[in-house]
C-alpha cells in the first residue's frame, strides 16, 4: 500500500471520527442517552491496562473512539484507490465499521452481540456508524478521486456488467500508462 493511500485513509478516518462524534453529541442532547464507556473499557483490555469499574476513563474512551475511526479510515482509502467509491462502497463499509466494533467489543468481553440489545440502541448505533461511513468514504473518494479511476472503475468502462471470460484491464504503472 503506498504512503499516499494511508495518509488520505488517516485523513478520512479522522473526518469521519469527528463527523460521527458531533452527530453522537447531537442525539445524545436530544435524547438523554448517556455516553458509552464501551470503547475506554475494550481499549484497557486490548492493552492490558488496569481495570477501574465505576470510573469514567475519558481519556482512554477519546483515544479508542478516535483511534480505531481514523485507523478504520484506511480500509476505506483503499477501497476508494481499488475504485469502490460511491453511496455503496459506503454502505459495505458501514458494515466494516460496525462488523469491527463488535468483534473487539465481543473478544476482549466487554460487549455483548448486537442480536441481544434493545432495538431502539441497536439502530441507534448503526445509524451513527453510517454516519462514519459516509462522511469517511465521501473524503476518501474525493482524495482517490485525484488520481483518475481506479482498476475496478477501468475495468467497468473497458466492458461494463459482469461477463464470464472477460479478463483484466491491462496495467497501469505509477505515471497511468498502460503496461
Amino acid at each position: 500500500m503506498s504512503k499516499q493511500v494511508l495518509k488520505q485513509g488517516l485523513i478520512a478516518g479522522a473526518v469521519g471520527s469527528i463527523v460521527m462524534t458531533l452527530g453522537e453529541k447531537l442525539e445524545q442532547a436530544v435524547t438523554k442517552r448517556p455516553d458509552s464507556h464501551v470503547p475506554a473499557r475494550v481499549l484497557e483490555r486490548l492493552a492490558g491496562l488496569p481495570e477501574q469499574p465505576g470510573t469514567q476513563p475519558v481519556p482512554l474512551n477519546w483515544a479508542m473512539h478516535f483511534g480505531q475511526a481514523t485507523l478504520l479510515g484506511v480500509v476505506r482509502a483503499v477501497m476508494a484507490h481499488a475504485g469502490l467509491r460511491g453511496p455503496l462502497a459506503s454502505a459495505q463499509f458501514t458494515v466494516v465499521r460496525f462488523t469491527t466494533d463488535q468483534i473487539l467489543e465481543n473478544a476482549t468481553g466487554v460487549g455483548a452481540p448486537p442480536l441481544t440489545w434493545p432495538r431502539k440502541e441497536l439502530v441507534i448505533d448503526v445509524i451513527h456508524k453510517a454516519v462514519y461511513a459516509f462522511a469517511t468514504g465521501a473524503v476518501a473518494d474525493a482524495l482517490a478521486a485525484r488520481g483518475g479511476p481506479g482498476p475496478g472503475q477501468r475495468h467497468a468502462a473497458a466492458r461494463p456488467g459482469r461477463h464470464s471470460g472477460a479478463g483484466p484491464t491491462p496495467r497501469v504503472d505509477s505515471h497511468g500508462r498502460w503496461s
